[in-house]
């Protein structure tokens, strides 16, 4: 089964998710994460640099490129863990997850401050990694050659 690790450049722990995943017998995608911590930042200076709003570093080769490579690798995973904390390119990355009908799971460094109802879309979150990894092996096991299912709470 494969799981695209979502997160933040800026998170240490999606390495060590991504190891445990593997570990435990799972494909793990978060090659997106060899960029550093610094990707995003450098991104925008070059653009700026070259005299680019963010409209048009949008449209940019470097841009569309990334995106590309991150969306088929989405489209190609059975599953996504959202790694928290992480930002609004992950959130989009998960809800996009979900809208593909995708087994979805997030996993909280703590228990958030402010709750926020809209994780119900997912399966299950986690505060424990062990937790999460024992939740993937017996979704592996109910659905051997897992690509989509229709797992929408509003459908149960």
């Amino acid at each position: 089964m494969k799981v695209y690790v979502i997160g933040s450049l800026r998170n240490p722990r999606i390495t060590e998710v991504g190891n445990a995943l593997r570990k435990a017998g799972h494909e793990a995608f978060e090659d997106w994460h060899s960029g550093g911590p610094e990707a995003d930042d450098e991104w925008q200076r070059y653009e700026r640099e070259r005299g680019r709003g963010y409209k048009e570093a949008l449209r940019g080769h470097h841009a569309l490129n990334i995106f590309h490579f991150d969306l088929y690798h989405l489209n190609e995973s059975d599953a996504a863990v959202l790694v928290m904390p992480a930002g609004r390119s992950a959130h989009l990355e998960l809800g996009y997850m979900v809208g593909r009908k995708k087994h979805t799971y997030v996993l909280f460094d703590a228990e958030p401050e402010r709750f926020d109802i809209m994780y119900n879309l997912c399966q299950e979150v986690f505060f424990n990694l062990d937790e999460l990894l024992d939740a993937l092996n017996k979704l592996r096991e109910q659905y051997p050659g897992l690509r989509t299912v229709d797992h929408a709470p509003w459908n149960a």
